[in-house]
């Protein structure tokens, strides 16, 4: 890894005298461009230092509340590069994680009994009119949360929803259209074919291809900034901007629990198997003079409707988490850049899957340089429930969650 880096920089440097470098701005990365404009290359750096506390909440009962755990950590740490090639029309993006969270789940032969070191690495081209073919390994058109960056987010991290629904990343090839209907009703369009078993996966797929389509609707024109995926109105709407966007996945016989995520799906032998697996995707965002609200629906469910993948046995060998949820979250952004959000979500998935989730949660947010350099805080309550049980908990106490983080982006 510190190969990796010191090539990067030693490549700016080789080329610095043949190129030349554009005035820092804090938050904006450094520039580097082509005497000519016929290149460029943004390069930054971010992480997020947290301290969290957590506690169970015992019988569903706030007033007996123990078992606390604290923690420091250093939530994310990443390099990424950026910029064109030729033209603004050959896009490309590398992105790498550093901490361990980014580098780890890659001690097996998935991932050729290495760290998971790439998050992201993909070119776009712009070749024709308002059509893009991308291809390499980065986030799936799916629901909004994910694809809002995680330096970009209201909440010190994401939802429930999107930590049992998400695609997540993958690695093929996306067609991507938009148009303009009248004056201002942008409409965006996603066609994607991935491998279906998540990032920097080297031994090739196990199941089948991940087809996705999306489209996108904004009916009061495009926010400022890339705003529809960016939470927190900092840029202050002056005109109320609204984007809908619908999914759907098909991943063919997926062999991991969670699509591109969690546990492989195998027998004693080692021997994968797995079973088809939809996912429907619905989202909004509204932003309008520091207010902001954004929601969105999952739903998963395996081709024959039953979670369970077993062995010629009969024997478990592993069950997708399917159900569906509901995230809604909103905040206010005051003039002195401090923000407050609150945020529901609801899991429910299939009864043979796991307990029922509700989580409630309030943030508080400063933003010195807008996401760029913010400080966060966080409180989650987090509630479990199975079906069909009357007495408390059936083993498993509720949660509170305390987060706070600094967020900072070079």
């Amino acid at each position: 890894m510190k190969k990796i880096i010191t090539l990067y920089f030693m490549l700016g440097v080789i080329t610095s005298g043949l190129s030349q470098f554009a005035p820092y701005t804090f938050g904006k990365g450094i520039h580097l461009y082509d005497k000519d404009s016929s290149f460029h290359m943004k390069f930054g750096l971010r992480f997020q230092n947290q301290y969290s506390h957590q506690w169970d909440v015992r019988n569903d009962d706030l007033g007996n509340i123990g078992d606390y755990k604290g923690n420091f950590l250093v939530r994310r740490a990443r390099l990424k590069w950026d910029g064109y090639l030729l033209s603004k029309k050959l896009k490309y993006k590398v992105e790498l994680g550093l901490s361990n969270r980014d580098l780890s789940g890659g001690d097996s032969r998935e991932y050729g009994n290495a760290s998971r070191l790439i998050l992201d690495s993909w070119v776009e081209w712009n070749f024709v009119g308002n059509f893009s073919l991308w291809g390499g390994q980065g986030k799936m058109p799916g629901n909004r949360e994910r694809l809002v960056s995680s330096g970009n987010m209201q909440f010190v991290d994401r939802s429930r929803l999107n930590s049992r629904f998400t695609l997540d990343r993958d690695m093929g090839v996306m067609l991507k259209h938009h148009f303009t209907l009248g004056d201002q009703f942008l409409v965006k369009e996603i066609v994607s074919m991935v491998q279906g078993e998540g990032r920097n996966v080297t031994t090739g797929y196990k199941g089948g291809y991940n087809y996705t389509f999306k489209v996108e609707f904004f009916p009061f024109g495009d926010f400022q900034s890339k705003g529809a995926y960016v939470c927190s109105d900092l840029k202050r709407e002056q005109k109320p901007k609204l984007a809908v966007a619908v999914a759907y996945d098909i991943n063919n016989n997926a062999v991991r629990e969670r699509g591109q995520l969690g546990a492989y799906i195998q027998d004693s032998l080692g021997v994968y198997s797995g079973k088809t697996i939809n996912t429907l995707f619905a989202d909004m965002m509204f932003k309008y003079k520091g207010f902001s609200l954004m929601a969105e629906y999952a739903n998963r469910k395996t081709k024959d409707h039953d979670p369970h993948v077993y062995d010629a046995s009969n024997n478990l060998m592993g069950t997708f988490y399917t159900g569906q949820a509901l995230n809604v979250q909103a905040g206010y952004l005051f003039k002195n850049n401090y923000e407050i959000a609150g945020r529901i979500t609801t899991v429910r998935p299939n009864e043979q899957v796991g307990p029922n989730e509700n989580e409630y949660g309030l943030a508080f947010s400063k933003y010195f340089v807008g996401h760029k350099l913010k400080l966060q805080t966080d409180l989650n309550y987090r509630q479990n429930y199975y079906y069909g049980n009357t007495a408390p908990n059936q083993g498993k106490n509720d949660g509170l969650y305390w987060r706070v983080q600094m967020d900072i982006h070079f």
